[in-house]
């Protein structure tokens, strides 16, 4: 490919990806109501979905292929702890190893899944993992109490309806 060649598929590349940076004039461009009224992003009816908003407006929601509230509840819960992974595609956040309380010698990680688009305790399941200190500078797993991952999911769950009663004021 000679180099003028190569100059002008990227100007092409560029004006594509560009081009849909922004709406057609007399196009009102706003949050749209993820549950009564959702409106198709670039990728299609119920595809990737972000939030942020190309509105302009701070928390404007967009599609998540998962619901926005539950996952940026997610975050918002589970930054107590280092964040390892995020993925608003397949609707996990996965922390790293981290104490919550004062003892040095145990540690938890934990993952939360957002298993659909709806804002219900079906679409979220968090799994959580302890470990002890061995005494030895190794860690061994132990058991985590039956209703912590309860626990956790509610918390999400709540801040998952503060965040949309901010945003939509319901």
């Amino acid at each position: 490919m000679t180099k003028s060649a190569r100059a002008a598929a990227t100007a092409a590349l560029a004006a594509l990806v560009l081009g849909g940076c922004s709406a057609p004039r007399g196009v009102e461009i706003g949050p749209p109501d993820p549950i009564h009224n959702p409106k198709p992003g670039i990728f299609g009816e119920g595809g990737l979905k972000l939030f942020g908003g190309a509105s302009g407006r701070r928390g404007a929601v967009e599609t998540l292929g998962v619901n926005a509230y539950l996952w940026r509840a997610a975050l918002d819960t589970l930054s107590i702890l280092p964040l390892a992974s995020a993925d608003p595609l397949g609707g996990a956040v996965t922390t790293d190893w981290g104490r919550i309380g004062p003892n040095p010698n145990e540690r938890v990680k934990a993952t939360a899944y957002v298993k659909s688009a709806e804002l219900s305790a079906n679409a979220l399941e968090v799994v959580i993992n302890r470990q002890v200190s061995d005494g030895v500078g190794g860690w061994r797993d132990a058991p985590v109490a039956a209703d912590t991952a309860r626990r956790l999911e509610d918390a999400i769950l709540l801040r998952a309806r503060q965040i949309r009663i901010q945003e939509t004021g319901r």
